[in-house]
């Protein structure tokens, strides 16, 4: 049963390997400031989540249920509790980030279009947008 929980856990950290390599490659070959961003903030999120439930599951994989102690279950709700962290503070703090460089004046990489979220600021929130094609 304890090579199926190693297993699994090798499997999660592995995974969270996976999706950081990939967050690096998005880092490096984004063309702006905000896609950046947006893959270091997606790829740190996720890849910090997969590994430490690896961690937390590998954990409870090697508890001796038969002499149960309180701080090998102590052990994996930290790890459990650090994975909430991440989910709450990530997202938050990169966004945080990217809206101050917006204010900041760092422009985005713009598109056909313009600039979309300077024209969805200045029209309102809930207001249409202009799809930009002759009827």
């Amino acid at each position: 049963m304890t090579w199926i929980i190693n297993i699994a856990s090798i499997a999660l950290i592995l995974a969270g390997l996976v999706f950081f390599f990939g967050a690096v490659v998005g880092m490096l070959r984004f063309p702006d400031v905000y896609t950046r961003m947006h893959a270091a903030g997606k790829g740190d999120t996720l890849s910090g989540l997969l590994v430490v439930s690896g961690f937390a599951l590998y954990h409870l994989g090697q508890v001796d249920w038969g002499h149960f102690v309180w701080a090998d279950l102590l052990v994996v709700i930290k790890l459990l509790a650090i994975c909430a962290f991440i989910m709450l503070t990530s997202p938050a703090a990169t966004h945080a980030l990217m809206d101050a460089g917006y204010e900041d004046g760092i422009e985005p990489l713009l598109g056909e279009d313009g600039d979309a979220l300077n024209r969805h600021r200045n029209e309102g929130r809930h207001a249409p947008q202009p799809s930009g094609r002759k009827p």
